[in-house]
């Protein structure tokens, strides 16, 4: 499977297409903003004005987009929604973080088309992507898996197979969800402490070489030591995954308080201007 279509060029998506063009995949692409794919085009991508005809004739295509609703535009508008440009036995990967619900109605729309699909969204960011250290979490058919196995491989260190479609989704959604309650938490615990007069840098030092503070949180603690908030995990895209992970839990009747509360937090970062700064900068809310 050599000839691959990429729909959605932001921060992951323009990273994963650049990896599959390093190993030699002939590339399609699409981005509702066309000019962010002029120096994927000098690697010798083609460059399309629709979905739909970016993904006609290839093997499989990638979808890296922000939300349901951008999902749902670029799959289902009528004239140029790429499923109108599927061609049967094409396999299609979803990679953006969107609901169970619409990754599964996705999946319906996708067969009825006699293409073939899996949900494969990914842990990490922009660093991960351009060395393709992301995590695949896989829901879907295992034998479609293995057909795009080194696909997938291309970006990726890791791939763990969850279930049937939808559970990957879930399981991003709780990923990503447990990481959230973690920032808010320590950015709570640094600004009660500052008020003791512990100073925030001092306060990180020590929960670096602490055994409950987890790999990525002490590197939210280092970006936040260096006042960095450069946007890997943007505030509003964590507001829109935790918004998911509620519904998730309202539609399996789960009750979550904390991270009912996380949400709150993150929804009041945004209100207060944080929306574009990386996770950490929710700890500006409490310093």
């Amino acid at each position: 499977m050599k000839n691959i279509a990429v729909l959605g060029l932001g921060a992951m998506g323009a990273r994963m297409a650049e990896n599959f063009l390093k190993s030699g995949y002939k590339l399609k692409i699409w981005n509702r903003t066309a000019d962010k794919g002029g120096s994927l085009v000098k690697l010798g991508a083609q460059q399309f004005s629709t979905p739909s005809e970016a993904v006609k004739n290839v093997d499989v295509v990638i979808s890296m987009l922000t939300d349901d609703k951008a999902s749902q535009s670029v799959w289902l508008e009528t004239k140029t929604g790429a499923l109108s440009g599927l061609h049967k036995d094409t396999v299609v990967i979803e990679c953006s973080t969107v609901t169970p619900q619409w990754s599964i109605e996705l999946s319906n729309n996708i067969r009825a088309m006699d293409a073939q699909f899996i949900e494969a969204p990914v842990i990490g960011s922009r660093p991960q992507a351009e060395n393709s250290q992301l995590i695949h979490l896989i829901g879907g058919e295992k034998n479609i898996l293995k057909k795009v196995q080194d696909v997938l491989s291309v970006n990726s260190s890791a791939i763990h197979y969850i279930g049937s479609v939808g559970h990957a989704m879930s399981m991003k959604l709780a990923v990503n969800g447990l990481f959230g309650v973690q920032v808010a938490a320590l950015s709570e615990m640094l600004g009660t402490l500052s008020r003791v007069g512990i100073d925030k840098n001092s306060t990180l030092s020590l929960l670096s070489k602490l055994p409950i503070t987890s790999p990525a949180l002490i590197g939210i603690g280092l970006g936040m030591s260096e006042d960095n908030y450069t946007p890997l995990f943007p505030v509003d895209l964590v507001e829109k995954d935790f918004s998911y992970l509620l519904q998730l839990a309202k539609d399996q009747s789960a009750s979550i308080p904390m991270a009912n509360a996380a949400l709150d937090v993150y929804q009041k970062a945004q209100s207060s201007g944080f929306g574009d700064n990386n996770i950490s900068g929710v700890v500006k809310m409490y310093l």
